[in-house]
């Protein structure tokens, strides 16, 4: 029987492992699908990583991944792939957000040949007004500048061995899981799932760092903010040569412009328009510096698998 892998990044969820590991077994075995479930703790503060071994105790097809410190949720689904030993693998979060019911039927998609499963959202429950027009823009620019439709995109996806090993041979240090399982390709369909609300707890996501996270994924997998610079060089020149048709006109007219306000605004604003361009080269140079360093994606500090072993 093929073995399903479930990859489950776990940053200071503590209070909501047990439960988590006991839903999705339940929803396993009554579905009569072989399967092993890897917790990845990133570098928690809390008792994430007690219980995912207490898990580990319970049920022997729960293993656990434990990190040296907090490398982001990107590392913790590359090397929750890693260390999987499925036929296929399905990624999701913690919280149970991501429905676990629907993994079935991304799994009997994949028995009828589909190796990519993409889960797409019905709806994205409860989110403040400014967290939504955030997600759009994002969103937005991803689709815009990637060709590929992200709008309704999330982590929760299945990928046959395949498009997995596919992943894990990508060699850049910052990868975007939630692109770039799309831009491996193969065979690709998709299932709808309503966001749940969380089990116990709060969101580990403030406005902060769903900032940074964007701006690092945005940088890593896409050009955009360097084509909306280009753009904005287009807009300056082409202002210039405006206001340099008006200023010669009125020169043959005999009008002398009172230009020292107007200097200061021009000089303002293409001034403005050089930083925030060298801002952003800047910022795509420190990730080029970052990835020829080739540091390891995350550090391991030991596995429940090691653990057996002692």
């Amino acid at each position: 029987m093929s073995l399903l892998s479930i990859v489950i990044p776990a940053y200071n969820e503590g209070a909501l492992i047990a439960n988590t590991a006991k839903v999705v077994a339940g929803i396993m075995d009554q579905n009569g699908i072989e399967y092993e479930m890897i917790f990845v703790n990133d570098g928690s503060k809390d008792t994430t990583w007690e219980e995912i071994e207490q898990a580990h105790n319970d049920n022997a097809k729960v293993r656990g991944v434990c990190f040296s410190r907090n490398f982001g949720k990107e590392g913790a689904v590359f090397a929750g792939l890693e260390h999987a030993k499925g036929d296929c693998c399905v990624v999701m979060d913690c919280d149970l957000q991501h429905p676990p019911e629907t993994i079935v039927e991304m799994y009997r998609l994949w028995e009828q040949g589909y190796e990519v499963v993409e889960g797409v959202k019905a709806s994205r429950g409860k989110e403040s007004l400014i967290h939504k027009m955030f997600v759009k823009m994002f969103y937005g620019m991803m689709s815009g500048s990637t060709g590929v439709d992200m709008s309704r995109a999330s982590d929760f996806k299945l990928l046959d061995r395949k498009a997995v090993d596919a992943f894990i041979a990508l060699p850049e240090r910052h990868v975007f899981f939630r692109a770039l399982s799309s831009w491996v390709g193969f065979k690709t369909t998709s299932v709808e799932f309503d966001v749940q609300e969380r089990q116990q707890g709060q969101s580990k996501w403030s406005f902060r760092s769903l900032f940074r996270y964007a701006v690092t994924n945005v940088t890593s997998f896409s050009t955009a903010p360097m084509q909306i610079v280009m753009g904005c060089g287009v807009v300056v020149f082409v202002f210039s040569v405006i206001f340099a048709i008006y200023s010669v006109v009125k020169w043959f007219m005999g009008y002398s412009l009172e230009g020292f306000t107007t200097v200061i605004i021009l000089l303002l604003f293409i001034g403005s328009v050089l930083m925030f361009g060298l801002g952003i080269i800047g910022y795509y140079i420190a990730k080029i510096y970052e990835e020829v360093k080739r540091r390891p994606r995350y550090i391991v500090t030991t596995t429940t698998d090691e653990e057996e072993t002692k």
